[in-house]
């Protein structure tokens, strides 16, 4: 297992109706990504997570649940956990009760 610490870069696009955070790791082509719905300006779904196999073990999943996190705290969103692993990671900190819903 590689233990370096990469450096991840995410970054976060969205229209009306869906927004996509995009993670992406120097040296590989492949980005990772947590896409999402709009519900309302207080509502989002997050619906997939998708990681590349190269970025496996990296964090880099978990990295962008906690851009998520951050992000709905600091606008005053609730997040729908829809994605299995958004929820995966949500049962294992309970700490970030306040932004989820259900």
């Amino acid at each position: 297992m590689m233990s370096h610490s990469a450096e991840i870069t995410i970054t976060l696009t969205k229209d009306s109706a869906k927004g996509r955070y995009v993670a992406a790791v120097a040296g590989i082509d492949e980005p990772a990504e947590l896409t999402f719905s709009i519900v309302s300006d207080h509502m989002i779904i997050a619906d997939h997570t998708g990681v590349p196999d190269s970025m496996r073990g990296m964090g880099v999943g978990k990295a962008l649940v906690e851009r998520l996190v951050a992000d709905a705290r600091e606008n005053s969103i609730k997040i729908v956990p829809l994605c299995p692993y958004v929820n995966a990671q949500r049962q294992k900190h309970p700490e970030w009760s306040d932004v989820f819903q259900g």
